[in-house]
């Protein structure tokens, strides 16, 4: 079937444009906490950051699992089969149970030994620990919310997330404003309040999904026990196809935070600046990444189908788009990386800190959507797991994690050239992910005979 690029970028923006809105409304809230802590001082900052960093982990072992077990959904959607889609969103909800059970024993009981590992300074280690203490349940409700909205966005159901995230981010932000200020007869519970915030929000977050998922429009929709009964091959190629993106987002995420451990050296006013530039970041890179969602979605469907070849010219139009994105994205951020400098409550050495540090993040802005489409988009569709896994894992730590600890122990570089240093490993996974796209190699059908 010949490629039609009108109505392929239709339905590209269809799928994205909603996606996109939940991303930058979830990276917005995040900068909204990141905002208002901000005026509590530097300090505050950093401890939400440190803090963050579990989350983070568990986040990042979270979409492992669910990218492994989206590549079946969307294959499975293309065949229009909702009893396996159900299958499979029964299986990655009880997965990320045991998950969030063990990431909130250590939450509760190891907390001050693990921040340990990213900050020495005990003001901010103490803060931390209070806002992961807090914040530690919002792990186990994420076990339901995050496999309901996956499935939402496999069976092209976009604007459900969108609009989930949206109330998400409007009660976050006015429970955070009521308890880290102590507005309305509550008193000021600053970092305490900003947690407290998040799991409220988290709460909402499971009713509105609850509501979404069994209501009668929802194409997937069932009784309880028809999410369950696995058939024992379709629960092994999941665990095949689920275990190298596991793999590679754990040590992704790991490798990530080491950054923290290494910039934390360098001073906290450095580390708060980077934390504040990456909140900023985010919301340009959390809508960028919506592409690689459609990619995901759409790419999927058409190999549960069967068409390998439209799903080539398919593959091939996405990354175009892709790194046109990424170029006009870039450069909105480095054309704007001066105001948004201001909007925190930092000192004016922070300030252009977080300057310098958007300079960095929008001049690399298209190789990393490149390497994100290609990995948890392109490649991940087709169910080409294992050779991502190896190539982030190894390109993040054999490159970026040695030089952010060089460049901030050894060099003793600012803030924004040790950061700069690590974007080379960005550089070198590009090259190896784009030979393994045009080798063809990752267009396999996961669903197939079963």
């Amino acid at each position: 079937m010949p490629l039609d690029r009108r109505s392929l970028n239709i339905k590209v923006l269809k799928i994205a444009a909603p996606i996109a809105v939940q991303g930058v409304v979830t990276a917005t809230l995040t900068m909204v906490d990141n905002l208002m802590v901000g005026f509590l001082g530097e300090t505050e900052l950093a401890a939400v950051g440190v803090g963050a960093q579990i989350f983070m982990l568990h986040y990042m072992i979270m979409f492992g699992l669910l990218s492994g077990s989206a590549t079946f959904m969307a294959q499975f959607y293309g065949t229009r089969d909702m009893a396996n889609i159900r299958k499979v969103i029964g299986f990655a909800f009880t997965l990320l149970s045991g998950l969030g059970i063990i990431f909130f024993i250590i939450s509760v009981f190891f907390t001050k030994p693990l921040l340990s590992i990213y900050t020495d300074d005990p003001a901010v280690l103490s803060l931390a620990s209070v806002y992961v203490r807090i914040n530690s349940a919002s792990l186990l409700l994420m076990a339901f919310s995050a496999p309901m909205e996956m499935a939402f966005k496999a069976t092209q159901q976009v604007r459900l997330p969108m609009i989930v995230s949206g109330a998400v981010f409007v009660s976050n932000t006015l429970i955070n404003y009521v308890l880290i200020f102590g507005k309305l007869g509550f008193p000021a519970l600053g970092v305490a309040g900003a947690a407290a915030g998040t799991l409220s929000a988290r709460v909402i977050e499971v009713l509105l999904n609850t509501y979404f998922a069994f209501r009668e429009s929802n194409s997937f929709r069932g009784s309880i026990p028809s999410f369950f009964g696995w058939d024992p091959e379709l629960i092994r190629r999941i665990i095949r196809n689920a275990t190298p993106t596991t793999i590679n987002e754990f040590v992704w995420a790991f490798g990530q935070s080491m950054y923290v451990a290494a910039f934390n050296r360098i001073g906290t006013t450095a580390y708060a600046a980077y934390q504040a530039a990456n909140s900023i970041f985010n919301i340009f890179n959390f809508a960028a990444f919506s592409i690689g969602d459609a990619a995901l979605i759409l790419i999927g469907e058409k190999l549960g189908e069967g068409d390998k070849k439209y799903t080539w010219t398919l593959s091939g139009h996405i990354i175009r788009i892709t790194i046109e994105a990424g170029l006009a994205i870039g450069a909105v951020t480095i054309v704007l990386s001066r105001p948004l400098s201001y909007l925190f409550n930092l000192s004016a050495q922070g300030k252009t800190y977080i300057f310098y540090i958007l300079i960095v993040f929008g001049a690399t802005m298209a190789v990393d959507i490149l390497n994100g489409v290609l990995i948890a988009g392109v490649l991940r569709a087709g169910g080409d797991t294992r050779f991502t896994m190896f190539t982030e894992c190894g390109t993040i730590w054999l490159i970026a994690v040695p030089l952010a600890f060089i460049s901030a122990l050894v060099w003793h570089l600012p803030i924004h050239l040790a950061l700069l240093m690590t974007r080379t490993e960005s550089l070198v996974k590009a090259v190896i992910l784009t030979r393994r796209y045009k080798s063809k190699k990752w267009m396999n059908t996961v669903i197939e005979d079963l």
